[in-house]
């Protein structure tokens, strides 16, 4: 099998969804290709779980701030984009299952994290989804976890989500490198800002982030290093790098 990585820099929320869908959608599965992407988010950006309701958000303040209001084509609940590292994986069904690929990945960004010395875990929980999600009272994203995602010391660290698109999984997720991802709580709308409070509780006692745990600040450079070593060292494998200013990214999405 051969792998890809490509980074894609910092580009706008709609950019970054539209992208990872177009690579989905227009992935070959008979290419005998995996395509590992890392990126980043400018401007900041508010992400939407497919079915999520707008609604939760003061859609005013988030345009007046500058900050863009997306909907990601995986499930799940809102997260702030600000200082992360996000990565999507693009990868074809064969006999291996979405579960047994979501635990793949997530152990390839456990050895990621062991080489920034950071030790962390898989989870043990699997939380009704359907339920939590459909609850008008779960709004962020990182306030639950699910079976296999990335803890350190009880925390989500790293959320993903997948998606199936005919043969081909789509899964990508957010690496937290620093707290600014629990200022979501500052763009709800008045509905539910009696939930305030407990979703900020929520941010402190179920997450966590690289600085955090490091002392010190990540940088997305040296997260992507990281990411891209240990996918090699996971799945004994040597990238082709794929320069981004090569592909007609806007359009096509095509990389296979």
């Amino acid at each position: 099998m051969k792998w890809r990585f490509l980074d894609t820099g910092f580009n706008s929320g709609s950019f970054n969804m539209h992208f990872d869908e177009l690579l989905a959608r227009n992935f070959i599965p008979e290419s005998d290709t995996t395509l590992v992407r890392v990126y980043g988010w400018s401007p900041h950006t508010i992400s939407l779980g497919f079915n999520q309701n707008e609604n939760d958000f003061d859609l005013t303040k988030i345009k007046n701030a500058g900050i863009e209001i997306v909907r990601r084509p995986t499930g799940g609940r809102a997260i702030f984009h600000a200082h992360e590292l996000t990565y999507s994986v693009v990868i074809a069904l064969d006999s291996t299952g979405p579960r047994e690929i979501y635990h793949a990945i997530n152990r390839a960004l456990l050895t990621s994290l062991q080489a920034l010395g950071i030790n962390a875990q898989l989870s043990a929980e699997d939380e009704n989804f359907k339920h939590h999600y459909q609850s008008s009272k779960s709004i962020p994203c990182f306030s639950s976890s699910a079976k296999n995602e990335i803890h350190y010391d009880g925390k989500k660290l790293i959320g993903s989500a997948q998606r199936k698109f005919g043969n081909v999984i789509l899964q990508h997720g957010s690496f937290l490198l620093g707290t600014q991802h629990r200022e979501l709580t500052e763009y709800l709308a008045g509905n539910v800002l009696e939930e305030k409070r407990s979703i900020e509780n929520a941010f402190i006692s179920k997450t966590i982030e690289a600085e955090t745990i490091l002392n010190r600040k990540v940088s997305f450079y040296e997260a992507k290093e990281v990411i891209k070593k240990g996918f090699e060292r996971e799945f004994s494998i040597t990238f082709e790098e794929i320069d981004p200013k090569t592909l007609d990214i806007t359009n096509s999405g095509k990389v296979a």
